[in-house]
């Protein structure tokens, strides 16, 4: 019997050399048949495509690169050199090169000349929707644009106009001005994608057009900062760079499930999280867009935030979700319906509201000079209300709101500081108003300091800020909270929602008042 001799530096080679060692029995390498050895091949997992490629050759041609020429304002000072163009403004030959700007004060108007201007290109892509040339991509690929070109896959250059555009959703729709007929896809909406399901994405990155790339659906329902509450996207992680804009992204049938729209990446290039718009909210849009040239939301007036649970159960309203009234807008759909602030909006033609977001949509999709049902929380009563709603304004962040007809209580005069809840606290005072930008008859209690270990200091509560209200009650002294946590203990519930202010913005947060052993 032949042994094998390991040493400490003896890998597996050495120990093949010597002999194997197979079920007791003892093989010498003079047994082993090499001419079997193969390759190691694995085969595919079932359901995994063993090449994108005739799926690309089908869609490519459909698929386009948007070239863009736009005229971009120069600015007459670039930021951050103000004090050193001032320094040199009256200097010999200062003139001559960023010519007379001597009148910043507009005082010789008709002097004035338009702002210089230079001429911009970007580049993006899309793709045809119909055999007549209409075309779908992102309204920022074509934002502000003065010539739109488009290339085919065959090469042609087609100029295109714009038939309409909706920045919300970062939709635009285009149409080639030479006639023809086109190769073009069309937007799946009844399937709905899984986390793991492949997806092609197609494009123009960085002016390569005709690129593909594949890979799954990451997440989806995501929420972007800056996106707006219109858009649930989907994550993929197929690349996506700058160029990608506006493209499609395709299931494994050719269908077109959702447009490439944005990345997070700290390198401006693809790590693998990309977003594209969901084709179902992309089909409506391009639906409107192309009736109208614009898309008209319904309009309610009012600013809100997610009503939880959690929240309701702070009021003794169990299960209740929907959105909460922080502002109305003064002359607003809103306001002439009687929706004040803090009503809970809950449903709408009946249908039950999740969140603000849900809210938000549901209203978008209204048509205006409708009327509705909304069912609010008000007070701990549910009501109906008659709400006939409007068509969304342009500079909807600029109107005026108000606070509805509230009765705003006296402040009083005592600046006694209680502590309770881990904070430490007390009324509110006219040096308070001013150093905090308050509102002149803002009244409430500001936050002296807050212990990091409670549930105030976990929630992020700091010194500064205003406790305005507690269960929708206008608090002035600290004893009025406290009256309201001890109600709120002897029915048992964990927490209070307190309406905090902070840099002219309030936030509603379920406050837990569970006493430390």
């Amino acid at each position: 019997m032949m042994r094998i001799i390991r040493t400490k530096t003896m890998g597996f080679a050495t120990a093949l050399l010597a002999g194997t060692v197979l079920g007791g029995a003892v093989l010498s390498p003079a047994f082993v048949n090499t001419a079997d050895a193969r390759p190691i091949v694995v085969s595919p997992p079932q359901g995994a495509p063993v090449s994108f490629a005739e799926l690309v050759e089908q869609v490519s041609p459909a698929v386009v690169s948007v070239n863009v020429i736009s005229e971009q304002e120069i600015a007459a000072v670039p930021p951050g050199m103000e004090e050193f163009f001032e320094f040199f403004r009256n200097r010999p030959g200062f003139e001559d090169y960023f010519g007379n700007n001597n009148d910043p004060d507009g005082e010789n108007e008709e002097e004035d000349e338009a702002p210089p201007t230079r001429e911009s290109r970007s580049l993006g892509s899309g793709f045809f929707i119909s055999e007549d040339g209409l075309i779908v991509t992102n309204n920022h690929v074509i934002r502000d644009a003065t010539e739109i070109e488009v290339v085919l896959e065959d090469g042609r250059e087609l100029e295109a106009e714009l038939v309409g555009s909706d920045e919300r959703t970062d939709i635009a729709v285009l149409r080639v001005t030479e006639p023809g007929t086109f190769p073009y896809v069309e937007f799946e909406t009844e399937t709905e994608l899984r986390r793991g399901d492949w997806v092609v994405a197609l494009g123009n990155p960085f002016g390569f057009g005709g690129t593909a790339t594949a890979g799954i659906v990451s997440a989806d329902g995501r929420q972007l900062r800056g996106g707006g509450p219109y858009t649930d996207y989907l994550q993929i992680d197929a690349a996506i760079n700058r160029g990608n804009s506006g493209g499609p992204t395709f299931d494994l049938y050719g269908r077109v499930v959702g447009v490439n729209t944005a990345i997070v990446s700290p390198s401006g290039g693809s790590v693998g999280i990309g977003f594209a718009i969901p084709a179902e909210l992309v089909k409506q849009i391009t639906e409107k867009l192309i009736q109208d040239g614009k898309v008209s939301r319904g309009w309610l007036g009012v600013s809100i935030q997610s009503f939880s649970e959690e929240m309701a159960a702070a009021i003794g309203q169990e299960g209740k979700t929907g959105a909460l009234v922080r502002e109305v807008v003064v002359g607003s759909p809103a306001r002439k319906a009687g929706l004040r602030i803090n009503d809970v909006i809950t449903a709408i033609d009946g249908k039950e509201m999740e969140d603000s977001t849900q809210v938000t949509r549901t209203v978008a999709n209204l048509i205006a000079g409708t009327t509705h049902e909304f069912t609010i929380l008000r007070n701990g009563e549910v009501q109906t209300l008659e709400v006939t709603v409007d068509e969304l304004p342009e500079n909807v962040t600029d109107l005026p709101t108000d606070e509805g007809d509230e009765v705003v209580p006296e402040v009083s005069n005592s600046v006694q500081t209680v502590e309770m809840l881990g904070m430490k606290l007390r009324p509110v005072q006219d040096a308070d108003r001013r150093q905090l930008s308050l509102d002149a008859d803002t009244t409430g209690l500001v936050i002296t300091s807050v212990d990091k270990s409670s549930a105030a200091g976990r929630l992020g509560f700091s010194k500064g800020m205003v406790i305005v209200e507690a269960n929708f009650k206008a608090l002035s002294t600290p004893a009025e909270l406290e009256a309201i946590v001890e109600e709120a203990r002897e029915a048992g519930r964990p927490s209070i929602l307190v309406s905090v202010r902070e840099d002219r913005q309030t936030a509603v947060i379920p406050l837990s008042i569970e006493e430390k052993d």
